[in-house]
């Protein structure tokens, strides 16, 4: 993985799924970080969840405008791999079992019944909502062994961004094998219960999903937005100056 934003990401789709697949079939372990905003805003103003996403099997660019940002400052075309179709394209493959873990039981509950409608493949695998509380305050070791015993390829977890990911690297070493991921609201947009949707296609067209979002919970959304937006110009000098030096 490439560094950008002072955040490894890799933006070679190809490339992220085959150390995926190499993590699975050797048996190793690891967790995976989408880079949004927020999650972006977090790492550059608190060092420890810093080593969070450096500690990590891979990091995923989450994030339209981000992946924009970047394409402009380094004249490629930089595009995201966002946790919703990286979802999609597990689920559907058919290469392996999947544990859901997080968010609450109405949410999973309606997960589950709509992913076994929609891939039967899935039956007999678990969904498992999680408490609400402090990061702290998760029974890790008896979550790891719900997870060992079941021996999942790749767990899915949702607990918002960033808990999730400070959650995935204190489970990590409890863990005997597998691959964890981020998605946060992901296990919202296919539960198709609640308030939270993801936007539609014609908007992630026009790289307005983080429009959609702040619409949809600005209480929630617009803070963090705010607080990447602080940041940007920091950021893009940084990057900017990062290239300068690479260049010489």
């Amino acid at each position: 993985m490439e560094t950008y934003f002072h955040i490894p990401m890799e933006f070679d789709q190809a490339r992220f799924d085959a150390v995926v697949e190499q993590t699975v079939r050797s048996g190793g372990k690891g967790y995976v970080c989408a880079a949004e905003s927020n999650n972006i805003t977090v790492a550059n103003t608190d060092p420890a969840f810093g080593e969070v996403f450096r500690n990590s099997l891979l990091n995923n660019c989450d994030g339209s405008v981000v992946a924009l940002f970047l394409s402009r400052i380094h004249h490629k075309n930089l595009q995201p791999y966002i946790c919703a179709d990286i979802f999609a394209k597990y689920i559907r493959s058919g290469k392996y079992r999947h544990f859901f873990l997080g968010n609450s039981p109405e949410i999973t509950g309606a997960l589950r019944e709509r992913l076994l409608r929609e891939v039967p493949e899935l039956e007999g695998m678990r969904f498992e909502p999680l408490p609400y509380c402090d990061v702290e305050e998760f029974d890790y070791e008896g979550i790891a062994k719900m997870l060992n015993d079941d021996a999942p390829d790749i767990v899915w977890v949702s607990l918002g961004a960033p808990k999730q990911e400070m959650f995935m690297s204190r489970l990590l070493p409890l863990l005997d094998r597998g691959v964890l991921f981020g998605v946060g609201a992901v296990f919202n947009f296919y539960a198709g219960v609640g308030k939270v949707r993801r936007a539609p296609r014609w908007m992630r067209r026009l790289r307005l999903e983080w429009l959609h979002r702040a619409l949809e919970e600005p209480s929630k959304n617009i803070p963090r937005y705010w607080g990447f937006i602080r940041i940007l110009p920091r950021l893009i000098r940084e990057e900017r100056k990062k290239l300068l030096t690479l260049r010489r």
